[in-house]
């Protein structure tokens, strides 16, 4: 099979718009799926020639979806392409979408690439991926341009959305009150999300709480070990687990 990039140096077709650095990010995350039945789903289609770059890079066992405001996309609908035509900031149209889909190992966002279009779209559609699927939204630059809605740390952007996910991938060490509204879905189902120029994809997988694993034999003094944690707030918390203690 060709690589990612050899389909997109080579390609001929209908117009395809990627950016440079966007070809190995997506053959390090997606390379895994190729020659399987699996089900993806871009959205926003423009000219149709990201779905024939999909369709090379998947193979014919791909069941390849896609969503797009533009009606005319209808003529790109194959045998194993099915194309639903609606507004990605319309949640009862995503909604619908929903309960048409089967469920998704792989949703690519290259929509409108708007604030509230990307987070409505992540609202909707995030729980229908697979685990050990990935969602993935393209384009995230236009969080600091303004007629998109963006701007440098301004609240509500795509961008500002995803760093709170940061402290609910984490949710599972909130101590305080307040704080145990860090522990969501993303706490549970989410192994990593990772941040790249313009793009940042969420890997799926079901997350128990960690626990700390020893093996081997103690090689320091247990007393000395502990004694010493007192004076480091980082050993106080091993310190603690070496005693039986609750965290």
């Amino acid at each position: 099979m060709k690589t990612i990039r050899e389909i997109v140096e080579g390609y001929d077709g209908p117009l395809l718009h990627k950016w440079s650095n966007y070809i190995d990010i997506y053959d390090s995350h997606f390379s895994k799926y190729r020659g399987q039945e699996i089900v993806f789903l871009e959205i926003g289609i423009s000219h149709g020639g990201s779905l024939k770059l999909w369709r090379e890079y998947f193979g014919p066992q791909a069941k390849i979806y896609a969503i797009d405001i533009d009606p005319d996309c209808k003529k790109f609908e194959t045998a194993n392409t099915k194309i639903f035509t609606g507004s990605q900031e319309d949640v009862e149209f995503l909604k619908k979408v929903k309960k048409e889909l089967p469920p998704i190992d792989i949703l690519l966002d290259d929509g409108g690439h708007t604030m509230r279009q990307q987070i409505v779209t992540f609202n909707v559609m995030f729980d229908h991926v697979k685990e050990n699927g990935i969602y993935a939204c393209e384009d995230t630059h236009t969080s600091y341009f303004p007629e998109y809605g963006g701007g440098l740390k301004k609240s509500k952007t795509f961008i500002e959305f995803c760093k709170n996910h940061i402290d609910e991938l984490h949710g599972w060490y909130a101590l305080s009150k307040d704080e145990k509204a860090m522990k969501t879905k993303i706490t549970s189902s989410v192994w990593g999300i990772h941040f790249y120029d313009s793009i940042v994809l969420y890997i799926k997988k079901r997350i128990e709480k960690p626990y700390a694993i020893y093996k081997g034999h103690e090689t320091v003094d247990r007393q000395k070990f502990i004694d010493y944690g007192h004076k480091q707030p980082f050993y106080k918390f091993v310190r603690n687990l070496l005693s039986g203690r609750k965290k």
